[in-house]
């Protein structure tokens, strides 16, 4: 089941929507991931415990989209334009 799930570094905490995709459920029963966070370009992105296929993947987000990166098995969250 996917849903609403907190994201805290820091101080700072946040809630955030995952969709109902198969990536989505496993990172949803993957809950709770401690890790710690790396930025590139306007991304924050840390490894989780979940191995799946891409999966409707995107070249281009928006600003507080989320992803999974199954190269580096990582959770991203983005707030700017995707690096090029």
């Amino acid at each position: 089941m996917s849903g609403q799930i907190k994201i805290t570094a820091g101080t700072v905490k946040v809630l955030a929507e995952l969709n109902t995709t198969k990536t989505a459920d496993a990172i949803w029963k993957a809950l709770p991931v401690t890790s710690k966070a790396n930025i590139w370009g306007d991304e924050v992105y840390f490894s989780i415990p979940v191995k799946v296929e891409l999966e409707d993947g995107k070249e281009i987000v928006n600003a507080g989209d989320l992803g999974y990166w199954p190269p580096g098995t990582a959770f991203c969250i983005f707030f700017g334009p995707t690096p090029e």
